[in-house]
């Protein structure tokens, strides 16, 4: 036994302008028979949430999927998959189709060679999709752009989503942030994780969009900026607290990278931050963004 709901539309050539637009959604429950082999011309986002169940891979492998997962079915590829029929799953899924697609690839927020993928929380997605489920309603004027903004909000749910963990089973991401000021090189923290660098470089490029050394710096120069504003800590004793013992390097760096000396930073601020001071430390998922000039040597880049 299984529930349905599903709702296919056609944007118009103007709405394709948008870039990216969605083609359709369903919301799925229960026991449902497979789907496939069949081969789509456009791209389809499949959210399980719970349940488990298989899918096959285009060299013929097949693979259990346990929830919560995400399925991607891509253009032109074969692909074949099913709940499994003693316990069913949730799923929901969205079409889409656009040139922007090819630039989400590029970014890697989706991977053509990883179709099945484990998420850690599937909370998000599932909201994006029931955002495009309700716009989907008959007679929404704005249908056709509610929905295309909506897949691109599905998309960076689903890239915020994705369970990559270390040999332990820690999320990547946050196990690196945790030790970010550590004196140690990129090859030192893949180690400390279980992990070969080139493992760790892609667990971070598709968590964060970035290299392990972007994602170290950024929360390195993000905490140092915090402790300048919000202390009277010397610049050497900042320095150290994150993670640098040659405070004469970190200046340079933090010169180099933020624009401004250390000293001149803190004397900039003044102590005030628009909108209030928060003693909040931001969330290591999320960390601040700072201009990066590879070139530069460091630590990080230690064998």
């Amino acid at each position: 036994m299984y529930h349905t709901w599903m709702r296919y539309f056609t944007p118009s050539p103007v709405h394709h302008r948008l870039g990216l637009v969605c083609l359709g959604v369903g919301l799925q429950h229960g026991t449902l028979p497979p789907v496939g082999p069949r081969t789509l011309d456009h791209h389809v986002a499949v959210v399980i949430s719970a349940g488990r169940g298989w899918c096959t891979t285009p060299d013929g492998r097949r693979h259990t999927v346990t929830a919560p997962a995400l399925l991607w079915l891509l253009p032109g590829v074969p692909h074949h998959y099913g709940a499994d029929p003693d316990t069913g799953w949730d799923e929901r899924f969205v079409d889409f189709t656009g040139p922007a697609a090819d630039t989400y690839t590029e970014l890697g927020y989706i991977e053509p060679h990883q179709p099945l993928v484990p998420l850690a929380d599937p909370g998000p997605a599932r909201a994006a999709i029931g955002r495009i489920a309700r716009a989907a309603r008959r007679g929404n004027p704005l249908l056709e752009v509610e929905t295309a903004a909506a897949v691109h909000e599905l998309l960076v749910a689903l890239r915020r989503a994705r369970a990559d963990t270390d040999a332990d089973g820690e999320p990547v991401l946050a196990a690196l942030a945790r030790d970010a000021f550590l004196p140690l090189s990129v090859a030192e923290h893949a180690a400390r994780h279980g992990m070969t660098p080139a493992e760790l470089r892609t667990a971070v490029r598709r968590g964060a969009g970035c290299s392990p050394k972007d994602y170290l710096l950024g929360i390195r120069l993000g905490r140092a900026k915090e402790l300048l504003v919000a202390t009277e800590l010397p610049v050497a004793a900042v320095a150290r607290r994150v993670g640098y013992d040659d405070p004469a390097y970190f200046s340079r760096l933090f010169t180099r990278r933020v624009g401004l000396a250390p000293a001149r930073f803190r004397d900039r601020q003044d102590r005030c931050v628009p909108g209030g001071w928060s003693t909040q430390v931001p969330d290591p998922a999320d960390p601040p963004r700072v201009d990066q000039d590879l070139s530069d040597p460091d630590p990080l880049d230690r064998p």
